[in-house]
């Protein structure tokens, strides 16, 4: 997998964090078929922000599929019976407080792509295209998210 994020990765704008930035240290994955990440060092300014310790993780992990699936053989009449799906995980876990006083709970942040088996070899332009969309937008649009998520208005 050569999902690796640069260290420090800088976040995307969000209100009350400026000049977001992320440090990270090599994680243990919790399968084989995983990538993980810690958040160590926090830079900028994010008053109230931990960094990932054992009760209160900010940790990122990207999996694979644990067996990457082609394409079956053509039926006689020369259609697939079916197109299966590779399905990649990005996901960050962040410890947050849901009330003074009490334990951490944890948030979980999990982007899900599914890609049908084929369009790696024969339209990989269009699903990097469409990866660029996605990340672009959710950079684009991370401070509105952010405030969507807390207002509760979208």
């Amino acid at each position: 997998m050569t999902w690796s994020p640069a260290s420090p990765v800088t976040g995307s704008p969000q209100t009350g964090l400026t000049s977001p930035t992320y440090t990270l240290a090599t994680d243990v994955a919790p399968d084989v078929n995983g990538v993980a990440r810690a958040v160590t060092t926090l830079g900028g300014t994010q008053t109230g922000v931990e960094v990932s310790s054992t009760s209160n993780p900010f940790t990122m992990l990207a999996t694979r599929p644990k067996v990457l699936r082609t394409l079956p053989g053509l039926l006689a009449n020369g259609q697939l019976p079916s197109v299966p799906k590779n399905t990649w995980i990005v996901s960050v876990r962040k410890g947050v407080d849901v009330l003074s006083g009490q334990p951490k709970q944890v948030m979980l942040a999990r982007l899900e792509i599914s890609v049908p088996a084929g369009a790696d070899v024969a339209d990989p332009e269009s699903v990097r295209a469409a990866l660029s969309l996605l990340v672009g937008s959710l950079w684009e649009q991370s401070n509105g998210l952010g405030n969507a998520i807390i207002s509760g208005v979208i």
